[in-house]
């Protein structure tokens, strides 16, 4: 099965010839009921002939549950980015990171492979003041032209702050989980399911929920 289109590969074998490390891809899946992991398998085999940086480790979410348990991994197909040492950097992407989502997808592997931007100074003291753990959840869906942009930030929160987490989840993939948290539009953003916004906001946004968990008036 081939996802990614020749012309599709041929433009994000230029975009990711910008990586400088290799970036390793823990990716669970199961058997039985698991709607979108046949594709997403496929997915990221075509990401491998684009650029051998990108390294693929798959794993079952049932058998392999001690990786599971380690990076937090409840759904499937699930992808856990890892930095060139393996180290879990914090962030997941729940469902198959295809149609729009794939910009956000590149994007990660960019920034965990050290060719990603840095961030304002002020930003990174807002972040080093962080006390407690944070969990973003981002609801997408494949469609949705603003859905990137929200899971950019969120990783790259992540990717600056051992306190902070970013998982992706692709809404209709798991309507279940979807339906608890009350998606009816996204991106919708949930900060350790205390506090909610919808929409691609600007990062500042993200950073004034996270402040009202961390550092409580």
């Amino acid at each position: 099965m081939q996802v990614l289109t020749e012309e599709v590969k041929a433009q994000l074998r230029e975009i990711l010839a910008l990586m400088e490390k290799e970036v390793h891809l823990a990716l669970f899946t199961k058997s039985g009921e698991c709607p979108t992991c046949e594709e997403t398998i496929a997915m990221l085999d075509d990401l491998k002939d684009v650029n051998p940086k990108i390294l693929v480790h798959h794993y079952d979410l049932e058998e392999n549950q001690q990786e599971a348990s380690d990076w937090g991994v409840k759904l499937a197909p699930s992808i856990v980015v890892l930095n060139d040492q393996k180290e879990y950097l914090g962030i997941k992407f729940n469902g198959i990171p295809a149609g729009h989502e794939i910009n956000s997808f590149i994007k990660t592997l960019l920034e965990v492979s050290g060719s990603g931007t840095e961030l304002p100074l002020d930003t990174k003291e807002r972040l080093e003041a962080l006390t407690v753990p944070i969990n973003i959840k981002v609801f997408v869906t494949l469609g949705c032209p603003h859905c990137p942009g929200a899971v950019e930030k969120a990783h790259k929160l992540a990717l600056s702050s051992t306190h902070i987490s970013s998982e992706m989840i692709e809404a209709q993939t798991f309507s279940d989980l979807s339906n608890e948290y009350s998606v009816s539009s996204v991106p919708k953003i949930v900060i350790n399911d205390q506090y909610e916004f919808v929409g691609d906001q600007p990062l500042e946004v993200f950073l004034e929920e996270i402040e009202k968990i961390s550092m409580p008036s």
